[in-house]
This record gives structure tokens, sequence and C-alpha cells, in this order.
């Protein structure tokens, strides 16, 4: 009579749980730091702010009502490309470093990273590692704030237009941390749309106030 034999170490479960796993034990060591203030919660370690960035973009990607969220994740992202390109962290300035991360945002965020770590665990993996070299660095570093820049730029049009932006965070953040390759080219073409769309909604509300001007 045959027995079933157990799974071997590089069966695609395997695979998958230990994916799951790092995933889970790199957001558990973050989401454990938040309280106080951001500057208490985000650290000083480069390494720890992209992990942070491609957490506090993820609400962003939902239409929940988080006010001045966008701003603060555009001016975080524009820091922690700086510090990328100097190889250092800065310091965050006053009015962020002093913000508190209440606890509606904290729920949010949470139950949020727990809806998309599992599909994290299923896209990610080492791939293209040349990308997210050292060499690199400075091409990712200005992409990355390309992509924060774009969320900061106020358009004229009320619309869902932080999405784009927080989806090219996310995935740039995400593929730097994890080291995939094909996680960062996602997140270069989303950078090109999402500056695509921000001069598209601006275009269109100069367009709308020439015509208001035109008929006063």
């Amino acid at each position: 009579m045959s027995r079933s034999l157990p799974p071997s170490d590089n069966s695609p479960e395997n695979t998958l749980s230990k994916r799951r796993s790092t995933v889970q034990r790199m957001v558990s060591a973050q989401l454990a730091r938040m309280g106080g203030t951001l500057a208490d919660t985000l650290g000083e370690n480069n390494r720890q702010r992209l992990l942070w960035l491609g957490l506090m973009a993820l609400p962003l990607l939902f239409p929940v009502a988080l006010p001045g969220m966008g701003s603060a994740v555009g001016a975080f992202c524009l820091l922690t490309a700086v510090g990328l390109c100097k190889g250092q962290s800065l310091q965050l300035p006053a009015w962020l470093a002093k913000r508190e991360m209440n606890g509606h945002i904290q729920s949010i965020l949470v139950a949020t990273v727990n809806r998309i770590i599992h599909v994290l665990a299923r896209v990610w993996r080492p791939r293209l590692l040349p990308l997210s070299n050292k060499p690199a660095r400075l091409f990712n570093a200005s992409m990355l704030f390309v992509a924060g820049l774009s969320m900061m730029v106020p358009v004229p049009v009320i619309s869902f237009d932080n999405a784009l932006p927080a989806l090219a965070i996310v995935l740039i953040a995400w593929g730097l941390r994890l080291r995939d390759g094909l996680m960062l080219l996602a997140g270069y073409l989303a950078t090109v749309v999402a500056v695509a769309s921000v001069m598209l909604l601006l275009w269109g509300g100069a367009q709308v106030f020439q015509h208001v001007l035109s008929l006063i």
C-alpha cells in the first residue's frame, strides 16, 4: 500500500508559506512601533522607512476618508527618495515629525495591510536583482521622488487622484524592500501613468477655468 509523501521544501505550498511568513514578520515588526509621533514611529533607517512608505500608501489605494494623509505620504516619499540618493535618512520636518498617527488611521492601516499581505506573498519573489542593486539606487530614488511629487501636486478637479501615485509608491517601495525587479518595473509604469494623469487633470482644470472666465 503506497503512502503519500510529505511536500518537499521546494513545493509551491512551502514556498508560498515562506514568502508569507517573511512579509508578515517584516510588517509585524513595523506595526508594533506604531504610536506617538511619526518621528517615533518611522525611525531613522532607510530600509524601515521604505517599508513604512509602502505601508502608509496602501490605504490610499482605496476610497477611504483620510484627510491630509495624501500630503503626509507624499512629503514622506520625497524625504525617503532624497535619503536614498544620499545614502542616509533625512530628518523629518517639524510639521510631519510631530504629527500623531491616531487610532482611526492605525485601525485602517492594519485592516488594509491584512487585506494586502496575502496578495504580496503570492506575487513577490527576488528577481531581476540588478534593478534593486546599488547602481540603480539613483534611478529608483528619482522614480520614487516623481511618484511622491505627483501625489502632492494639487489638482483643480475633485477626483480619486491619489490612487495612481499611491500605487506607484507601493510598488517601488515594496519592490526595493523585497528586491523584486518585476514589481519595480510595474512601479515605473505606474509612475509614468500617475504623472500623465496629474498633467491631464491640470490641463482639464485650466480649460474649465478659461471657459468660466470667457463666460464672465
